[in-house]
């Protein structure tokens, strides 16, 4: 008889909770940072309390920026990148290959009164690249570069987690050590070989960060 992939796993746990129940010793919980869904580290483990909080507000932080830099006349410039800020095109297939990027961000919104609420900025280039059993993502140029590890988290989104390299600095320093360095990021794909990452609420300037990412070539 063949089970379904479900009804095995719902066997499996009832199976461990029983063992639970019968041993006199307690289960074990899960050690901080174990492993998630398909034996992936989870962000959930990894991440701090102030970026959670900015992960699940981006919405609130996308919309705050386009409505600041519409209400300052930039309604056309924003029109004319047409998915990339939109808050509602995420498509299936937000992992990011491994390879070289063209990434370009566009700041939206401000921090503080009387700042400018809309900047573009020209293209960088960053690298996917393998990070123990998870992908890198790190802007190679630039004077303000992230750098910082992409987690799974289902099929429309991945969360990056890292922190920002500034000026000639050549190591990132590891995440969660500086709270004005941590970086927080939502990626998702927005057309056939484009992706975006939505960095909410970060420590200078902006309300969001957009940084669109294309492959080279």
């Amino acid at each position: 008889m063949i089970i379904a992939p479900a009804r095995l796993l719902a066997l499996t746990l009832c199976a461990g909770l029983a063992a639970c129940a019968h041993n006199p010793q307690p289960c074990p919980p899960p050690a901080p940072g174990a492993a998630g869904a398909g034996g992936l580290p989870d962000w959930h483990e990894a991440i701090t309390d102030p970026d959670h909080v900015r992960l699940r507000d981006w919405r609130k932080a996308f919309a705050a920026g386009l409505d600041q830099a519409r209400k300052d006349g930039h309604g056309a410039e924003i029109d004319a990148q047409g998915r990339l800020l939109d808050p509602d095109t995420a498509m299936d297939g937000a992992t990011l290959p491994i390879g070289f990027y063209r990434c370009r961000v566009i700041k939206l919104g401000s921090r503080d009164a009387g700042r400018v609420t809309y900047i573009a900025y020209p293209a960088h280039r960053c690298e996917v690249r393998p990070s123990d059993n998870l992908t890198r993502l790190i802007e190679l140029d630039g004077l303000q570069k992230p750098s910082g590890r992409l987690y799974p988290d289902g099929p429309s989104r991945s969360v990056f987690l890292g922190t920002m390299i500034l000026g000639d600095e050549r190591k990132a320093i590891t995440y969660g050590r500086d709270v004005d360095r941590d970086m927080v990021g939502a990626v998702q794909r927005i057309g056939e070989h484009r992706w975006r990452m939505l960095i909410p609420d970060p420590a200078w300037e902006s309300k969001i960060d957009v940084m669109e990412l294309v492959p080279e070539g």
